[in-house]
C-alpha cells in the first residue's frame, strides 16, 4: 500500500501529477492566497463540491474505504441541510452552475483514489443526473461530481452492480453516496456496502481454477503398431481426497514447528504426511467440518490452538502433488538413498575397479494425470560415484601442483556434490576453509558445549578420523520450502570432512576418455528388455514391504503389475532426393552411402580457398588435400588447389594475424588444422572468420586426419559440410505445402561463467526447406528472449520475401528449450508478441503454428517381439499419440532415431498454438519429415532440422563468439 496521502497503488504518482500541474509557489506564501490565485477553472476540472467543514481525508488504500467514508459524510451533510430548511430560519437559494464552481475554491482539495470504486459511483450519479434533465436544480451538497480520471478496477464490480440495478436512486450525494431517503442509517453504511461485496469474484488459486476439456488428436497416417511405455497405472479406490485448512493461535510461521504441533494429534489425523505448513490432505474426512485441537510448544510450554477446517473434496486425478510425496515415502522404506533428484540403491552398486568408480542402480518416478488417466512414469536411473575419497582426489593435485594446487582444488571441488557414506545423504560445496581442521572446536547442540570434530565423528558415528591436518568442505544449508522470506537454517553452515567425502558424477576430463565411458556404458546403457525388468522388480519390492502397501493403502491407492499398452502408428518411410536421383530413408533411416557417392542438389565449386597448418602437420595436410580432390569428383564438386599458409609456431597470436593478412573478398573459405583440441585457439578463429572478416571456415584437429585408413570416410564428411557451409544443398524431402516457412529456435545459457543468454533463430527460405536463415540474439538478466526474437522473424520474413518475391502464407515454428513450468507463458505470452511481427507487413495475417519440442524427458517408448515376446526398440516413424499424452495439450511422441545400443529416446511436441489447424496426422508427418533435413548427419536426428541449427549456432555464439555474426554470413549454414 502507498504511504504518504495517496490513496491505494496510484496514490503516490497522482498526487505527484497533481502537484506538478499547479503554478510554483514562493517561500513563505501560503496555500490560501495560492488557492485564491489559481482559475475557477482548474478548479471546476477537479469536480469536487464544496462543503462546510472539509476534513482531512486519510489514506484509505484500494478506493473501496474511500468511497464508504465519503458516503457517510454526505449523509451527515444531507441531514443538516435538510434540518436547516426545516427550520425556515435561513432560507437559501439555488447557486448557478457558475456559482457552484467558485464554491469549490473553499474546499480542499481531492486526493487521488485507489482503484476506482468510488469515482465509478460518482460516475452513475453523474449518469443518472445526465438522464434526468427536466429535474430541478439540487443542493450544493448533492451536485453532482465529474468523474475522476484515476479508475481502477473497481469499474469491473460497479457495472454488475449497475446491471442488477437498474433504477439509479433520486438523490445522491458527493461521489455518488446514497441519501437517508433510501431507509439506510448512517451506521448500517459501511455493513451495507460491504455486503454487496461479491466473494465469488475474487481470483482464484491457480489449483483452483477449472479443469480444461481433454484434448485428444489422433492421426490416422502410417500403418498401427502395438506398442508399451514406461508407464503403470494407478488405481484410485478412494473417490475424494480432502483438503483441510489449518490455523494456529497464536500464529507460528516456522513450517516445521507447525509439522511437530499438528504430529501430537496424529491417532485424531491418522496421517500428518500431507502437511504443507497451511494446507492438510486427509484420505477420509473429519466428522466435524471445523476441529480444534490444543497442541504444547516443546520451547516455552505453553498452549497452541490449532483449528482444522474442511474446504473442499478434491478428486483423485488432481492430486498428484500429494501421491509423488507418497512416493518418496515409499524410497526411503525400500531404504533408497536420494542422490539429487532421483532415488538410488547404495546396497547393489557395481563397480568399476580400474578407475576407482561405481555405479549405484536406481528409479525415476512421478505421476502425472494423463489422456489415459493417472499413471506412474517408471524409469530406470544410474548414478556413478567414485571410490576415492575427496581428501585423496585433493592430495593427488597437491602432488601435480605443489606451488598452486589450493586454487585448482578449489576450482574443481566448489559447486560440485558430495555423498558422506556414514549417512548416504548428499551435500553441494560451496568452498573450502583452510585455516579449519578436525581439531577445531564448535559448538554443539547435542552435548550442550563445544567440542572438535573429531570428538564428534567418534561420539556420533563411531568414525576416527585419521588425517588432522585437513581442510574443511563447507557446505551452506538452504531453507526448507515454505519458509518465510529471510528464514536461515540454525546452523546456517556445515563443516565436512574430505576424508568421509566421496564425489559424485563425472568430469569433463572423465567424459573424454572413451575408454572409460565406453567400460562404464555396459552397466548404464540399458537395453528396452532390461529395463521391463527393472521396473516389474521395482513393483515386486513395493508389493512385498508391508510398509510400502501400507502406505499405498491409506490414500487407497494400487499400483497395476503390467506396463501400459498404447496402440501407436508407424509412419512411411520418406523419399531421399539427391541430385538425378531419388531413393527410400531405409528402415535405419540412414543413407550415408548414398549420400557420399551421388551427386548433390546444388553443389558449390572451391574455386579460392586456403589451408593453414603447422610444419609438424605438412604432411597431414597435403594428404587432405589429395582427398578433397579426389572424394569431390562423385558429388559434383569441381575442387581446385588451394593456396597454403605454414605457421612458424602454434602460437594463437601468429595464427589469428595471418588469417587477416590472407582473408579477402575472393577467398571463399579457409580451413585450419589446429595440432590440438584448444578451445581458446578454436574461439580466436571463429571471431575472425565470423565477425572481423567475415568468410565460412573449417576447423580440423590433427589427430582427426592422422589415421590413413580412415582419411577417405572422414574427408567426405568434411566435404559435405564444405559445401554447405558456402550455401550448397544436399538432399531434400517432399513437401507438401506451398509458401511454407519454417522456423527453429533454442538457446544457449551459460551461468556457470557468467555470459549472458543467446538466442539462436533459423527459418527456411525455399520451398523445399534446405536453404536457410539464421540470426542470434543476446539476452541479459532479466530480459525475456522474446523481444530479440521479434526482430529475428522480422528480418526473416523481408528475407524470404526478397528469395522469393512474395510472403509465406503458412509458418511453423519449433521452439526448443522451454520446459514444463514455460508453456503457459509460451502459449500466452511468446506466442502473441511474435504475431505482432505481422503487422509491420500491413495487413499480412499468415497461418502460424508454435510447436514446443522436449527432448530431455524420461519417457520410453518400446516396440513388442512377437517372436521372443520381449520387448524392442521401435523403429525409425514411430508416432504416439494418445494414452501417455497430455490430458490438457495438444501434443505427441515421435521416434525418429534408429540406435543399435541402449533404449531409444523420443521427443515429445507440444503444439500450444495451432494456427495452421492441420490434422494430427499431416502435423506429425511434417515434424518426421523436418528430422531428415540435418545436413551434418546423413540420416534422421532427435528433433527437426531448424532446431538442430538453431542449437548449433547458438552454441557457437555463446561458447566462442560471443558477438553477433556477420550478416553476409546468415544466408549459409556456417555454423555446422
Amino acid at each position: 500500500m502507498a504511504s504518504g496521502q495517496g490513496f491505494g497503488r496510484g496514490g503516490r504518482g497522482a498526487a505527484l501529477l497533481q502537484s506538478l500541474a499547479q503554478k510554483s509557489r514562493k517561500p513563505g506564501q501560503m496555500e490560501e492566497e495560492q488557492k485564491e490565485k489559481q482559475p475557477q477553472e482548474a478548479q471546476v476540472s477537479l469536480g469536487v463540491a464544496a462543503t462546510a467543514k472539509p476534513e482531512p481525508v486519510l489514506p484509505m488504500g484500494r478506493g473501496l474505504l474511500v468511497g464508504m467514508r465519503q458516503s457517510m459524510l454526505a449523509k451527515q451533510q444531507a441531514e443538516q441541510d435538510r434540518g436547516q430548511a426545516s427550520t425556515g430560519n435561513e432560507q437559501q437559494q439555488q447557486p448557478a452552475p457558475s456559482q457552484m464552481a467558485g464554491a469549490t475554491s473553499s474546499a480542499a482539495p481531492r486526493k487521488p483514489l485507489g482503484r476506482g470504486l468510488a469515482q465509478m459511483k460518482a460516475a452513475m450519479a453523474q449518469h443518472s443526473q445526465q438522464q434526468q434533465p427536466s429535474q430541478p436544480p439540487q443542493p450544493l451538497s448533492q451536485a453532482p461530481t465529474r468523474p475522476p480520471l484515476l479508475m481502477g478496477r473497481g469499474q469491473l464490480l460497479l457495472a454488475q452492480q449497475q446491471q442488477q440495478q437498474p433504477s439509479a436512486p433520486a438523490h445522491q450525494g458527493p461521489r455518488g453516496a446514497t441519501s437517508s431517503s433510501e431507509g439506510a442509517s448512517d451506521s448500517e453504511a459501511p455493513s451495507e456496502a460491504l455486503a454487496k461485496m461479491s466473494v465469488g469474484d475474487r481470483p482464484k488459486h491457480p489449483s483452483e481454477r477449472p479443469r480444461r476439456p481433454t484434448v485428444t488428436k489422433i492421426g490416422t497416417e502410417g500403418t498401427p503398431a502395438s506398442l508399451a511405455a514406461n508407464y503403470v497405472r494407478v488405481i484410485c479406490k478412494n473417490h475424494n481426497v480432502y483438503q483441510y485448512h489449518v490455523s494456529f493461535s497464536p500464529i507460528i510461521d516456522n513450517r516445521r514447528l507447525k509439522a511437530g504441533l499438528l504430529a501430537q494429534h496424529k491417532d485424531r489425523f491418522k496421517t500428518i504426511s500431507s502437511f504443507d505448513g497451511s494446507v492438510l490432505y486427509l484420505p477420509n474426512k473429519l466428522p466435524d467440518a471445523e476441529t480444534v485441537v490444543t497442541s504444547t510448544r516443546n520451547t516455552d510450554g505453553s498452549a497452541v490452538t490449532i483449528t482444522v477446517t474442511f474446504v473442499k473434496a478434491v478428486p483423485p486425478e488432481q492430486c498428484c502433488h500429494l501421491y509423488n510425496v507418497i512416493f518418496r515415502k515409499i524410497m526411503h522404506i525400500l531404504e533408497m538413498c536420494q542422490v539429487g533428484r532421483y532415488y538410488y540403491n547404495p546396497h547393489t552398486p557395481a563397480s568399476v575397479p580400474q578407475y576407482k568408480l561405481e555405479v549405484w542402480p536406481g528409479y525415476i518416478t512421478a505421476i502425472k494425470e494423463h489422456e489415459g488417466g493417472l499413471l506412474l512414469l517408471l524409469d530406470a536411473s544410474h548414478r556413478v560415484l567414485r571410490t576415492q575419497t575427496v581428501l585423496e582426489i585433493m592430495e593427488n593435485d597437491a602432488m601435480k601442483n605443489p606451488q598452486g594446487f589450493q586454487e585448482e582444488i578449489t576450482k574443481k571441488m566448489v559447486g560440485s556434490t558430495v555423498l558422506t557414506r556414514y549417512n548416504n545423504k548428499t551435500y553441494r560445496v560451496d568452498d573450502i576453509v583452510w585455516s579449519k581442521n578436525p581439531l577445531d572446536r564448535f559448538d554443539c547442540k547435542a552435548s550442550g558445549g563445544s567440542m572438535s570434530f573429531e570428538e564428534y565423528y567418534r561420539q556420533q558415528h563411531n568414525i576416527e578420523i585419521k588425517n588432522r591436518t585437513q581442510p574443511l568442505l563447507l557446505h551452506k544449508r538452504k531453507p526448507p520450502k515454505g519458509a518465510p522470506p529471510g528464514f536461515k537454517m540454525d546452523p546456517e553452515f556445515l563443516c565436512l570432512i574430505p576424508e568421509l567425502c566421496y564425489s559424485s558424477g563425472l568430469t569433463d576430463d572423465m567424459r573424454s576418455n572413451f575408454s572409460m565411458m565406453k567400460d562404464l556404458a555396459a552397466h548404464t546403457r540399458v537395453t528396452p528388455s532390461q529395463r521391463q525388468q527393472a521396473m516389474k522388480k521395482f513393483i515386486d519390492n513395493v508389493n512385498r514391504s508391508p510398509e510400502s502397501m501400507a502406505a499405498l493403502a491409506e490414500w487407497g491407492l494400487e499400483l497395476d503389475s503390467s506396463l501400459v499398452s498404447i496402440n501407436g502408428r508407424n509412419l512411411p518411410m520418406e523419399k531421399i532426393m539427391m541430385g538425378q536421383k531419388e531413393f527410400s530413408s531405409g528402415p535405419q533411416a540412414d543413407w550415408s552411402r548414398e549420400a557420399t557417392r551421388g551427386q548433390l542438389i546444388s553443389p558449390v565449386n572451391l574455386v579460392n580457398w586456403g589451408i593453414f597448418f603447422t610444419r609438424r602437420d605438412a604432411s597431414k595436410a597435403n594428404d587432405f588435400v589429395k582427398h578433397m580432390q579426389s572424394e569431390t569428383k562423385n558429388m559434383g564438386i569441381s575442387c581446385q588447389v588451394p593456396f597454403r599458409k605454414e605457421l612458424n609456431n602454434e602460437k594463437i597470436e601468429t595464427l589469428v594475424q595471418e588469417l587477416r593478412n590472407s582473408i579477402n573478398d575472393r577467398v571463399q573459405l579457409v580451413v585450419v588444422i589446429n595440432p590440438t583440441n584448444r578451445d581458446d585457439r578454436y574461439s580466436a578463429i571463429k571471431k575472425v572468420c565470423c565477425v572481423e572478416a567475415p568468410v565460412p571456415s573449417q576447423v580440423i584437429i590433427a589427430k582427426t586426419i592422422s589415421r590413413p585408413d580412415k582419411l577417405r570416410s572422414v574427408v567426405q564428411k568434411i566435404a559435405l559440410q564444405i559445401n554447405c557451409k558456402l550455401g550448397g544443398e544436399l538432399w531434400a524431402v517432399k513437401i507438401p505445402f506451398n509458401k511454407l516457412m519454417v522456423v527453429g529456435i533454442d538457446s544457449y545459457h551459460d551461468a556457470t561463467k557468467g555470459k549472458q543468454s543467446v538466442g539462436g533463430f533459423v527459418a527456411s527460405m525455399n520451398r523445399l526447406c534446405t536453404r536457410w536463415y539464421s540470426k542470434v540474439c543476446f539476452q541479459r538478466p532479466g530480459q525475456e528472449l522474446v523481444h530479440g526474437l521479434q526482430i529475428c522473424l522480422t528480418s526473416a520474413l523481408r528475407k524470404y520475401h526478397e528469395e522469393n518475391h512474395f510472403l509465406p502464407e503458412k509458418i511453423v515454428i519449433y521452439r526448443d528449450g522451454v520446459g514444463d513450468g514455460q508453456l503457459s507463458m509460451l502459449a500466452d505470452h511468446e506466442v502473441k508478441q511474435l504475431h505482432r511481427c505481422f503487422s509491420s507487413f500491413g495487413e499480412y495475417a499468415p497461418q502460424c503454428t508454435t510447436v514446443c519440442v522436449q527432448k530431455r524427458i524420461n519417457t520410453r517408448i518400446y516396440a513388442r517381439d512377437r517372436d521372443r515376446g520381449s520387448m524392442i526398440n521401435p523403429p525409425p516413424g514411430t508416432v504416439v499419440d494418445s494414452v501417455v499424452t497430455r490430458r490438457d495439450w495438444y501434443d505427441f511422441f515421435i521416434v525418429s532415431q534408429h540406435v543399435r545400443q541402449g533404449t531409444v529416446s523420443p521427443t515429445h511436441y507440444i503444439v500450444v498454438d495451432d494456427g495452421l489447424d492441420l490434422a494430427p496426422g499431416y502435423m506429425q508427418r511434417l515434424t518426421y519429415k523436418m528430422t531428415h533435413l540435418y545436413y551434418n548427419w546423413p540420416g534422421t536426428v532427435r528433433v527437426p532440422a531448424p532446431c538442430q541449427y538453431a542449437h548449433k549456432l547458438a552454441y557457437l555464439v555463446g561458447e566462442s563468439i560471443h558477438k553477433e555474426p556477420s550478416e553476409c554470413l546468415s544466408d549459409r549454414l556456417f555454423f555446422l
